[in-house]
């Protein structure tokens, strides 16, 4: 095999699993000591991947005969999940000391379908705590450093899985996207990924930031990598009541290479905000000459309703989330302080001590908005601009088939540049959240570097359950500008 084992991407590594000229543990081998290498050797190491476990891949393989195996539609290959994606005895903690040292008792619905379709899960990885991050350092586990310049975030929540793809210490692996957490860091690190639709992939077993919001999704080193990994871990749960029914198509036999009668969306309130950079606007610009050149129909639209999405977005996440997060109190598990002497001083320095400044943050913003005398003025007003922008989005998509737009306004950030106020690093998921909002699929594709040789992206947003469309029309992109960074 002319490609070095962690360079292979994940179809690549099927083909060889099943034709016999690899084997599952070698494969996972060459990823752990690619991992332990840089660990050890660099003077900052990427810090993505925080537990391995290749016992573990082996009880997997075990359920498995060699022939089922080959027969199989992932065939032993290993991937790593994100730090908030349970799996039977690994530690799930949301990189947060609130929930240090739990394992999970219960594997989550999506990692057991995609152990289903014969394939491992050998690692996980590092996020921001409890997924509310846009640079992965809000980690007790340190920051996870850009592979491509360390100097560099790598995006975040899911920076760690990200990372891990663009560093070749995994294959693909699984993240989580409560408001572009899949998106912008692949955009970061210059690999591919994917939101799927709203109750496409089942959220049992996910730990919750937003319930309507979250969802788990792919990151891989290419579309068609993306799509197989979809194709495996979707699919209706009725242990989620989100979930939807609608059969899983096979995404891998829907890549072609015609953009015959495909409409593609231009919405101009992406294109003329001021917070997107003239670099980024030229390169999301030539991706529409190419697909007009390729025959596709691009036709302008207007959103007015684009600018509220960011505010909307960070009324209702936070209030989610103060929901979801009053559970870790100090009775029923979890870090529990040993300083209280009463019941309030209990609830109050087990969050004090156990969470960090930016969950603190939102849960505050949270509560304040979901207080008596505030729900009506915030909470609820907000529920009604989702509504509208869900509208809009949805008329727009029927009358085209995908709308694109840039993933990120400007460049990756450098580690050591400061945010002003948070709202500057919110600013980062501007052109994300409306995926979120809508519950649509969206997809995050390089596109190009910027001048210090870091990735551009674009993003693809669809119609609800037609991932199918999206993997196509990214797919003859990529196919067309194959970029190595």
């Amino acid at each position: 095999m002319s490609k070095e084992l962690t360079q292979l991407t994940l179809t690549e590594a099927v083909s060889a699993l099943k034709a016999g000229t690899i084997n599952p543990l070698e494969l996972i081998d060459a990823h752990i000591k690619r991992i332990e290498t840089d660990k050890a050797t660099s003077a900052k190491p990427i810090n993505a991947t925080l537990h391995i476990d290749k016992e573990a891949v082996r009880t997997q393989l075990k359920r498995f005969d060699q022939t089922e195996l080959k027969n199989s539609l992932l065939a032993g290959v290993p991937i790593a999940i994100k730090r908030n994606i349970n799996l039977t005895g690994f530690p799930v903690d949301c990189s947060s000391k609130i929930l240090q040292g739990y394992k999970s008792a219960y594997t989550a619905t999506a990692v057991a379908n995609y152990l289903g379709h014969g394939g491992t899960i050998f690692a996980n990885l590092n996020m921001d705590e409890f997924a509310m991050g846009s640079a992965n350092k809000y980690s007790i586990y340190g920051q996870v450093h850009n592979p491509l310049n360390r100097a560099y975030i790598p995006g975040g929540s899911s920076g760690g899985p990200a990372a891990a793809v663009s560093a070749n210490e995994a294959l693909a692996t699984l993240g989580s996207d409560t408001g572009g957490s899949i998106r912008q860091p692949a955009a970061c690190c210059g690999v591919v990924g994917l939101k799927p639709t709203y109750g496409r992939v089942s959220r049992y077993g996910v730990v919750a930031f937003a319930s309507s919001f979250d969802q788990v999704g792919p990151i891989t080193k290419s579309v068609a990598d993306n799509a197989l990994l979809l194709q495996a871990i979707a699919g209706h749960d009725e242990r989620d009541s989100t979930s939807s029914n609608i059969p899983v198509p096979n995404y891998s036999a829907t890549l072609e290479n015609s953009l015959k009668g495909i409409t593609i969306g231009i919405p101009r309130e992406y294109y003329k905000t001021a917070e997107v950079i003239p670099e980024i606007l030229a390169a999301v610009t030539r991706v529409q000459n190419f697909y007009k050149e390729a025959g596709a129909i691009i036709k302008e639209i207007s959103l007015p309703a684009t600018e509220y999405g960011l505010p909307v977005y960070y009324v209702l996440a936070p209030a989610e989330a103060s929901t979801n997060l009053a559970r870790f109190d100090g009775i029923r598990y979890g870090r529990r302080s040993d300083k209280a002497k009463t019941l309030h001083d209990l609830f109050f320095q087990t969050r004090s001590e156990g969470l960090g400044a930016e969950v603190k943050r939102r849960m505050f913003t949270g509560g304040y908005v979901l207080s008596a005398g505030y729900y009506d003025a915030y909470y609820l007003k907000a529920l009604k601009v989702r509504r509208r922008i869900y509208n809009e989005y949805h008329e727009a998509l029927r009358t085209c088939d995908v709308l694109l737009v840039p993933t990120m306004p400007y460049r990756v950030p450098k580690i050591d540049e400061p945010y002003e106020n948070p709202v500057q690093m919110y600013l980062s998921d501007v052109f994300t959240i409306a995926a979120n909002l809508t519950g649509a699929p969206a997809i995050s594709v390089p596109c190009g570097k910027d001048e210090v040789g870091l990735p551009i992206s674009f993003q693809l947003m669809g119609r609800p359950f037609d991932e199918a469309t999206l993997y196509n029309i990214a797919h003859v992109y990529e196919k067309n500008h194959p970029i190595n960074f």
